[in-house]
């Protein structure tokens, strides 16, 4: 079995307010990307990032795509050895080894296990006016991150859609999913947060602090 860790890291940081891409924003005195990948090559045989033009110098790096979905097709294709791919987004930098080691695990009998955090919120859909339509149960409802760990030979095919596709797609186990896969959930610590806006960076900056 050949354990590849995919990670696109080609997102611009627009909501963060970072100078420069996202997955490079420093965060307890390191970029963020350097979390993760610390966790991720001691678990995966090697590891391939998708990044934004400019940043391919390094070994183990290829250009991203215009999403992040075509990052992960791009960073798969790199790695044509993988049977088991482990994809995990830059900006969740609290990522443990145990939680990769739970979702490998749970990948016997899959096609992708998903980290995801039980909802704790109450969730209502609406429709455009605002108007609530109904509210959901909660107790099946599962907050989807990432690591998320496929069968690789899988995702290849899933990835094999339209760029349009891809650029919808908000995860990569709903192309699974779309394609037919089976996926299953692991719970995740309620501290695998993502890191999106400033106050997402100084709570993940406080939560690396208290690991220390």
């Amino acid at each position: 079995m050949a354990v590849v860790g995919i990670v696109p890291a080609a997102g611009s940081g627009e909501r963060l307010g970072a100078s420069g891409p996202k997955a490079f924003a420093m965060c307890g005195g390191r970029s963020l990307i350097d979390w993760s990948l610390d966790v991720l090559e001691e678990v995966c045989e090697r590891v391939v990032v998708a990044v934004p033009a400019g940043y391919e110098g390094a070994g183990g790096r290829v250009l991203g795509g215009a999403s992040r979905s075509e990052s992960v097709r791009r960073a798969l294709a790199a790695a044509p050895e993988a049977t088991v791919a482990v994809v995990h987004d830059a900006a969740r930098p609290l990522i443990t080894r145990e939680l990769v080691e739970r979702c490998l695990e749970a990948l016997e009998g899959w096609d992708g296990v998903v980290a995801a955090a039980r909802v704790a919120d109450t969730i209502k859909e609406a429709d455009s006016s605002g108007r609530v339509v109904r509210t959901l149960d909660r107790s099946a409802l599962w907050a989807i991150q990432t690591p998320q760990v496929f069968r690789a030979e899988v995702l290849r095919r899933a990835l094999d859609v339209d760029d349009s596709v891809l650029a919808a797609a908000t995860d990569d186990a709903s192309l699974v999913e779309a394609a037919g896969g089976s996926v299953r959930v692991v719970e995740a610590p309620a501290d695998n947060i993502k890191v999106t806006r400033p106050v997402d960076l100084s709570l993940a900056e406080a939560l690396l602090r208290a690991r220390c």
